[in-house]
């Protein structure tokens, strides 16, 4: 669902964000959000009814934006090589700016308070599962990768690329390594195996 907001909503929203990615939901009061955003609290009401409504469109607002980026980095063309896709979504994700990790790490956060409602990690998780199936299913039809289970595959890739970049970009883990010598590792063992 695509959410259209005019400019004072987006600014109300923006400023929800924000408190929410760096304080978390209970700072995010609707007086500081009307501060932030430079609206009256009123307004804040006016335009969201209550709280709890403005932080969900605030999720799903900023959430769409992100799933849009992943759906492009994971996009491919038809004569497009392995390691390339492989590494060219590792390297675009890896590059994605600060603000799109601050949204990967609300949807984390949003893990421990399930409810009845899809995770928004889960949302991701999908996108990025059936961009690999596809594309290795190609590979496979073109003869350029042995014949394996797609979706197997591809939750392999998607198991290293995503959790890799959890760990870097969110929960600030080191591995010695950078983007690029990571991603020729990654390709190096998905090619080669491990047995000598």
């Amino acid at each position: 669902m695509k959410i259209e907001l005019d400019n004072t909503e987006e600014k109300i929203v923006r400023a929800t964000f924000d408190i929410i990615q760096k304080e978390g939901v209970s700072k995010a009061t609707t007086k500081r959000i009307a501060s932030e955003a430079g609206v009256n609290e009123v307004t804040v009401f006016r335009k969201f009814t209550n709280k709890n409504n403005l932080v969900e469109i605030t999720k799903t607002y900023h959430f769409q934006i992100l799933i849009d980026k992943v759906e492009e980095i994971f996009d491919f063309r038809e004569d497009e090589e392995t390691d390339e896709y492989l590494r060219s979504n590792f390297t675009d994700l890896i590059n994605l700016p600060e603000e799109d990790f601050s949204i990967i790490k609300v949807a984390l956060e949003d893990v421990r308070a399930v409810s009845d409602k899809k995770l928004l990690i889960a949302q991701i998780t999908d996108v990025i599962l059936d961009k690999f199936e596809k594309f290795f299913t190609l590979q496979i039809e073109k003869g350029r990768i042995r014949k394996v289970n797609p979706r197997v595959l591809g939750t392999l890739c998607y198991s290293i690329t995503f959790q890799s970049l959890v760990l870097w970009k969110i929960y600030s883990e080191s591995i010695e390594l950078d983007g690029i010598d990571y991603s020729t590792e990654f390709l190096d063992i998905l090619n080669n195996g491990i047995k000598i």
